[in-house]
């Protein structure tokens, strides 16, 4: 299994579905990143010799945020909203619905499962 970037990508598919496995590349990506490192990307993943792999590697981390870089990245900017108390910084706090969605009758996987409200019976 080749190693870019300290993920396992798989080796049976081609190498620019094998690329999009990194955090932050795309099907769009990943091809621009295989045009400059000079790679085919109808090749399989276990066919690309060690040359490239490391042609691609250096693109990679040349021109892209990817990875854990991009996950600090993205983290900060959330906890920023957070902090200066936007709308939408207000709705990550509260695990809600960030992009507009109704969360009348849907939103359940940001809201979790229903809780039951209800007065209870007295004996």
């Amino acid at each position: 299994m080749p190693r870019i970037l300290g993920v396992d990508i798989p080796k049976e598919k081609k190498i620019k579905v094998s690329l999009t496995y990194l955090y932050g590349v795309g099907d769009t990506t990943a091809m621009e990143i295989l045009k400059k490192a000079g790679v085919d990307p109808e090749i399989r993943a276990n066919k690309v010799t060690d040359e490239e792999i490391s042609k691609i590697t250096a693109v990679i981390q040349k021109d892209y945020q990817v990875e854990g870089e991009l996950k600090r990245v993205v983290t900060t900017n959330v906890k920023r909203l957070m902090d200066i108390g936007t709308y939408r910084g207000i709705r990550h706090k509260r695990g809600l619905p960030v992009r507009g969605q109704r969360t009348s009758s849907n939103a359940r996987t940001r809201k979790g499962p229903r809780r039951t409200v209800g007065a209870k019976r007295k004996k």
